[in-house]
């Protein structure tokens, strides 16, 4: 019997983002992933300010490495970042929509403090106010302090199991969205698929009960508005939709694949994930 895969699953390491206008590079590992996100991160700052502004960023809690990188940086250049803004791409939310509490285990606002801003000597850290997470009882704020700041600099990110950015989950089978439609959505409460439940519970010791239902998420219209996107990804997971993104259509059911329509979008990869995926049983 003859068994048919989608034909990206075949592409090389050497061919990946051929055709596309996604810039590609790959490096070792985990480790390498975070170095290179930080001093990314570093450079749009200082970009920003030097075209005589403080830059914005979206940013994500996964990948998570980087922030205590990003931290030593900044203190031993004694840089001040406190008028740039940094924006939260997500927040869990309990079952009645409002987030989880920053003592939570698996909340994103806590991360960022333990492992960004409580790092940074105070001098040099984030004004408070430059601190966002979009907020499930104000969904609207998030574009209008975009619109305030004059856009986004740059946009920080992975790439779920399914595809997803941020929390911006493929539709579900009932559920239609163009990729156009989709391209529009802005800041919205959400329900997490079982996809990003199942693969979110993998760091939790496959305890799928302890991820949230429930999440707030910055938009792909967000995402997309920022002038430049950059994704990495560190996972052995994702050598598959790292394929479906740069090779697969462009479509809502891989929210990622909005990646090849934008004009200065760059991924990122540990090596592990530029291999083909080793499909067979084990």
């Amino acid at each position: 019997m003859t068994f048919h895969f989608p034909d990206y699953l075949d592409i090389r390491r050497n061919e990946l983002a051929t055709g596309t206008s996604v810039k590609f590079s790959v490096v070792k590992d985990m480790p390498d992933i975070a170095q290179h996100m930080a001093i990314a991160m570093l450079r749009v700052i200082e970009t920003a300010e030097a075209k005589g502004k403080p830059a914005t960023l979206i940013v994500p809690v996964g990948p998570v490495d980087q922030y205590p990188i990003l931290a030593d940086m900044i203190n031993q250049q004694q840089y001040s970042v406190k008028d740039v803004m940094l924006i939260n791409m997500d927040e869990y939310l309990t079952d009645d929509d409002q987030w989880v509490d920053l003592s939570h285990p698996l909340s994103f606002r806590g991360y960022m403090n333990r492992k960004f801003y409580d790092l940074l000597k105070p001098d040099l850290a984030p004004l408070p106010e430059n601190r966002i997470c979009p907020d499930p009882n104000d969904v609207g704020a998030i574009l209008k302090m975009i619109e305030q700041r004059g856009g986004v600099d740059a946009c920080f990110g992975g790439i779920g199991i399914n595809g997803h950015i941020a929390f911006n989950e493929p539709p579900e089978a009932d559920q239609t969205n163009s990729a156009e439609e989709f391209a529009q959505l802005s800041t919205r409460n959400l329900d997490l698929t079982r996809e990003t439940r199942t693969i979110n519970s993998v760091t939790v010791g496959g305890e799928i009960s302890i991820i949230p239902w429930r999440a707030v998420t910055i938009g792909m219209k967000e995402i997309l508005s920022a002038a430049e996107l950059h994704f990495y990804c560190n996972r052995i997971w994702q050598s598959s939709v790292v394929r479906r993104v740069l090779h697969g259509p462009v479509t809502s059911d891989c929210p990622a694949s909005l990646l090849q329509t934008h004009p200065a979008a760059s991924l990122t990869v540990a090596e592990y994930v530029a291999e083909p995926p080793d499909i067979r049983l084990r």
